[in-house]
């Protein structure tokens, strides 16, 4: 069975539109379980009852941003070992080098293409 087939994914964006348009690359590259979080908070609620083997997570939103939510899953045990690819319009390298420092093992500018978001996923996960 191919990873693809398997791996879960969760997608976390408070724009609707942009979780809606992660989630339709992912369709289309074979991905079947995906859940999705408007908000870091919300995201770690979801997690706690069903882990994902990677988080997808926008930068830029209210209250928990895209490193404050990987702050906290790198923080405690069940889900310290979740994939983290960070997704953000802004390409400062204080927020990659940042990320990396916390534990992010990838990142893709947005705006992306399909086959961008499958390279990044695979260099976290593998083969999809």
């Amino acid at each position: 069975m191919a990873l693809r087939d398997q791996i879960r994914i969760m997608v976390v964006d408070d724009m609707s539109t942009s979780r809606g348009l992660i989630v339709q690359s992912l369709e289309a590259l074979g991905v079947r379980h995906i859940t999705t979080a408007a908000d870091g908070a919300t995201a770690l609620t979801l997690l706690a009852k069903n882990p994902a083997h990677l988080v997808i997570s926008d930068y830029n939103m209210p209250n928990m941003d895209g490193l404050k939510l990987l702050h906290s899953l790198r923080s405690h045990a069940k889900t310290k070992g979740v994939g983290f690819i960070l997704i953000t319009g802004r390409s400062e390298q204080q927020i990659v080098d940042y990320g990396r420092k916390l534990g992010m093992n990838n990142y893709l500018k947005k705006p992306f293409e399909s086959v961008q978001l499958r390279k990044c996923i695979e260099t976290v996960v593998g083969p999809l």
